[in-house]
């Protein structure tokens, strides 16, 4: 059975009762090294913009001042590495290191964060990516917000095609053949990351307009 594809109107109909704030800021955090995680990393850009959010894509391995103050100012970060020997890459557990001094002054205490990545293998570990993605979302204090999608291609009449076709819960993930480039990466993989997007951006602004009712 075919997991059903999200639509703008649906992303949008998450986001209605927030249609008179502000959008909402989206900051994909992320490193890729060879270019896939890149692809994921777009997609994801993709989703948020078409959900209404203002999106700002970071590489972590060359980040500036003023990027970190985008994350600062995001009201939600969705972290993306590829998931090498079981875990992310050197670059970005690097930039997780860095981000020890927001952790002492709570900078992104209460922000919301999300995550995807990939590899080469059907399953390569990525669980154990997302999941170190998490533990430094909430060392920050920051909500997670899982992929929302049942798993796809897990039955005599589905497709790998299928969004989830990998069947994680946790965010994002995606499997590109380890011999192909940045263009191999799977098309549902990359309609997956841009679900991921949207769903961010739409929870983003119903929780920026949940917020704003409370302080009223």
């Amino acid at each position: 059975m075919t997991t059903p594809t999200p639509t703008a109107s649906s992303a949008a109909s998450l986001s209605s009762s927030a249609s008179s704030f502000a959008a909402p800021a989206v900051a994909i955090a992320y490193h890729s090294g060879f270019g896939h995680t890149a692809v994921l990393a777009e997609a994801v850009r993709d989703g948020a913009a078409e959900a209404g959010a203002t999106v700002h894509l970071v590489k972590v391995d060359e980040i500036t001042e003023e990027q970190w103050e985008l994350l600062d100012a995001a009201d939600a970060i969705v972290f993306g590495s590829p998931t090498y020997m079981g875990t992310a890459s050197g670059a970005f557990h690097v930039f997780a290191e860095a981000t020890s001094k927001r952790w002492a002054t709570r900078a992104w205490q209460d922000k919301l964060a999300a995550g995807f990545t990939n590899s080469g293998s059907k399953s390569g570990d990525k669980l154990h990516t997302l999941q170190f993605f998490t533990v430094l979302a909430a060392q920050h204090g920051m909500h997670w917000v899982n992929l929302g999608l049942l798993p796809g291609w897990n039955s005599t009449t589905a497709s790998e095609n299928d969004l989830n076709r990998l069947g994680i819960f946790l965010g994002a993930g995606a499997q590109t053949d380890s011999d192909r480039g940045p263009d191999g990466v799977h098309k549902a993989d990359i309609a997956t990351a841009e679900h991921l997007g949207r769903r961010v951006a739409s929870q983003a602004a119903v929780y920026a307009a949940g917020r704003a009712a409370v302080a009223a």
